[in-house]
């Protein structure tokens, strides 16, 4: 399966020859040994990522070795504002995932009843005004995941699994939080060329079914390291940043 390594605040998750997706920072398809998760400072405002990726990757000792596969500028890199000792991995079949999970800053999208359109639209409006309200202003968070598969994955069902773990993360933050996820949430997902086909990977397969299962235990296992007492930021009227998407789209037939 897939190594993975903390150190000096940068998560390391390793197996030669992985074929990445990556929905976050200089994202796409690559194909490395590994992908990173990194803890930033609070109040972090570095432009020059790539740069700033190398230098925590070195004082992590996580540079190059010597391998084309070991090179960072082809390994997927996440950013967190949340600390890598609430990492935390789940394990089923052929996947692993990896999530850190912080809710300082939640993205709700409202959908009230047919019946209730109004007082709907007023409720989220209420949420906006409030986002700004905070006693303690909690550390910045994201929820990042990692998901990985010793399966050989089609292309459709590589990008169909980001799409899964999305859901999974989004489903148990909301049972648990009250929110389905952050402003700033990444996905990466890997796969081994040389591995078993999985041509499809839909919640009813069994790498897709391993996924879900895999980010929901992650992500619950992260929100209880994260906060041990409970006490999450929870809608974005709790919170010290946030957005709510409570705009209307033309809705139209085809």
């Amino acid at each position: 399966m897939f190594e993975a390594t903390v150190s000096e605040g940068v998560l390391r998750l390793r197996r030669p020859g992985t074929r990445w997706l990556s929905t976050g920072w200089d994202g796409g398809r690559s194909r490395a040994a590994t992908a990173y998760n990194v803890t930033v400072p609070e109040g972090f405002d570095r432009t020059d990522l790539a740069a700033y990726r190398e230098e925590r990757l070195a004082r992590a000792g996580f540079g190059a070795e010597g391998n084309v596969e070991d090179d960072p500028d082809a390994a997927p890199t996440l950013f967190t504002g949340v600390s890598m000792d609430h990492a935390r991995g789940a394990r089923l079949g052929s996947v692993v995932a990896y999530a850190t999970v912080g809710l300082s800053n939640p993205a709700m999208l409202p959908v009230e009843r047919e019946a209730a359109s109004t007082a709907g639209t007023a409720g989220a409006t209420e949420l906006r005004e409030a986002t700004g309200r905070t006693e303690t202003p909690p550390d910045p968070g994201t929820v990042n995941l990692i998901v990985g598969t010793t399966r050989r994955l089609a292309p459709g069902a590589a990008a169909n699994l980001v799409a899964v773990a999305a859901e999974a993360k989004a489903a148990t933050l909301l049972a648990a939080a009250g929110v389905p996820g952050t402003t700033s949430d990444a996905v990466v997902v890997g796969d081994d060329p040389e591995g078993e086909p999985a041509e499809f990977s839909g919640s009813a397969t069994a790498v897709g079914g391993a996924a879900r299962a895999c980010v929901r235990d992650a992500v619950r296992a992260s929100l209880r390291s994260r906060y041990p007492d409970g006490d999450v930021p929870g809608p974005v009227a709790d919170a010290e940043h946030g957005v709510v998407t409570d705009e209307r789209a033309e809705v139209f037939d085809p």
